[in-house]
């Protein structure tokens, strides 16, 4: 099977009247069917329970997206013994055949593309660039690891050996638990779907509760795609509960998980306990949070490093792993960065995303609460320049929130919000704000902006971060050319999208055959 290169998938043109219309089309037909009721979906077929919770649009929490059953422990039973049994035939499928259904699903998503990025604007509040950047990362994630597969397919070769011919394989580990985030719930969910179904595992899928309608859309897509019954199952429920006990689950053979650092945490530990007729060793991929840094050297343009912390610390409402959320800016520049970056926060425009606003309310009441309490703490360790309060409003808003003059250990500068408040940091020189960036648990993605090439090639060296931006900003990552995963408290540095990710889903086979005369 011979592919044509790989190329990442065009951004719709939003410049363009007809494409804007057409969202507005798709907005109008998505509000119409509010309210509705979706199953679960395992082993192909429709399950309900009687309790049930709803999705709300986070602009608007009083327009319910739909109402969906909440999961149990049970319908995780089911799942598993679903993609268990589909497992057996599943991974008898030539690789071939399943980098061909990953090709057609990525396919179905195209045909889908208006639909699914106005359910990203409405469901979870993203910009239309941002969630139609999301939908053609989901579609890459299955063009890319077709390829990937068609690559792993053939083997390593081995040094020859007098007597025997051997062959490196790769086979597939078996039942795949995705435990899927909100902020990116096509992005991150369809990276790791996608990779174990081409590489011939099974999944069951437990999304965020946040973000169950483009799950179920999901659901669809692989559906009249022709994935088979069983391969992707689809459960609804608590992170607590259905998360924590699908990780435990004896009969899953890897967990993916992304998310924050507290319950990836927990996560790992249940998976390493072995269950009951468990007699393999849980694998575990986890992307987690960050305390990203940007770092602004005194011989840089100053308005160009203001505009990639803007890009990076208030993009999707600072809502992404990967958000800039500390600024570190050495003393010669530093007040007049302060000045320009003050400036181009207040000119920002805070409304819905689906009337058009690039900047709009964060996920839920509790994540807007405890953002909240973080700028009450940051008033004590810091001066507010920016920001800091909430606009009048129905939805989940709060205002792009800049603080200055904070310390490097305080609880600003240290904590992950996860939410838009960037702290601005005084370097002594670009050696001390080079100590100030790595002073964290975390070490997921960052940024330098300096023309000086030594101060550069020092970052390349001595920035400890499994993403390192020069002179753009830090958050953005295109699937086969910025492969994306930290280290430390970040997670265990799989590189989502790069070269090596479709490992995590592989386990390798040696077989050697004598040669007889």
């Amino acid at each position: 099977m011979s592919l044509p290169t790989y190329r990442n998938e065009e951004f719709l043109d939003f410049s363009q009247e007809y494409v804007k219309k057409k969202l507005a089309e798709e907005f109008a037909k998505w509000e119409a069917s509010f309210g509705k009721h979706y199953p679960m979906i395992i082993d192909g077929k429709e399950v309900n329970r009687e309790e049930t919770f709803s999705s709300v649009n986070p602009n608007q929490p009083s327009q319910v997206i739909g109402t969906f059953p909440k999961g149990t422990t049970a319908d995780v039973d089911d799942a598993v013994r679903a993609a268990r049994k589909a497992f057996e035939s599943w991974k008898r499928v030539p690789a071939a055949e399943r980098a061909a259904i990953n090709l057609r699903i990525a396919s179905v998503m195209r045909k889908y593309r208006y639909e699914l990025t106005s359910i990203v604007v409405l469901e979870v509040g993203k910009a239309w660039l941002e969630a139609d950047a999301e939908v053609a990362e989901g579609i890459d994630h299955f063009e890319y690891s077709a390829r990937e597969m068609l690559r792993y397919a053939q083997g390593k070769e081995l040094m020859p050996f007098a007597g025997e011919i051997s062959e490196y394989r790769y086979i597939p580990l078996g039942v795949c638990a995705v435990i899927s985030p909100w902020n990116f719930p096509i992005g991150i969910s369809t990276g790791m779907i996608s990779s174990a179904i081409v590489a011939g595992n099974t999944v069951v899928f437990k999304p965020s509760s946040d973000s169950p309608m483009i799950s179920y859309f999901l659901m669809k897509i692989f559906a009249e795609a022709g994935v088979p019954d069983g391969v992707v199952n689809l459960v609804f429920g608590s992170g607590s509960v259905v998360g924590e006990y699908l990780a435990a689950h004896p009969q899953v053979n890897f967990v993916g998980f992304t998310g924050s650092k507290e319950v990836g945490v927990r996560v790992a530990q249940r998976a390493a306990i072995l269950g009951e007729g468990q007699y393999w060793f849980k694998r575990v991929i986890l992307e987690l949070g960050g305390k990203n840094a940007i770092i602004v050297d005194s011989n840089t343009d100053l308005d160009d490093a203001a505009n990639g912390v803007i890009g990076g610390a208030f993009g999707y409402q600072g809502q992404k792993c990967s958000a800039c959320s500390r600024a570190i800016v050495v003393a010669d520049v530093y007040d007049r960065f302060v000045e320009i970056l003050t400036e181009k926060v207040r000119a920002m425009k805070v409304g819905a995303p689906k009337d058009g606003y690039t900047f709009g309310a964060v996920i839920n009441r509790s994540s807007k609460e405890k953002i909240l309490s973080y700028i009450e703490i940051g008033k004590q360790e810091g001066r507010l320049v920016v920001g800091g309060d909430c606009p009048d409003a129905e939805g989940y808003f709060v205002n792009p929130t800049v603080f200055v003059d904070i310390d490097p250990q305080a609880r600003l500068a240290q904590e992950e919000i996860f939410g838009p408040v960037l702290s601005v940091i005084k370097a002594n020189d670009f050696d001390h704000a080079l100590e100030i960036a790595n002073n964290t648990i975390y070490g997921l993605s960052g940024g330098v902006y300096s023309k000086d090439p030594m101060n550069l090639h020092k970052a390349k060296e001595e920035f400890y971060v499994g993403n390192l931006y020069l002179n753009r900003k830090n958050t953005g990552a295109w699937i086969g050319a910025h492969p994306f995963g930290g280290y430390n408290m970040s997670g265990t540095n799989s590189k989502l999208g790069g070269p090596d990710y479709l490992l995590n889903f592989l386990q390798s086979k040696l077989i050697t055959h004598k040669i007889t005369v």
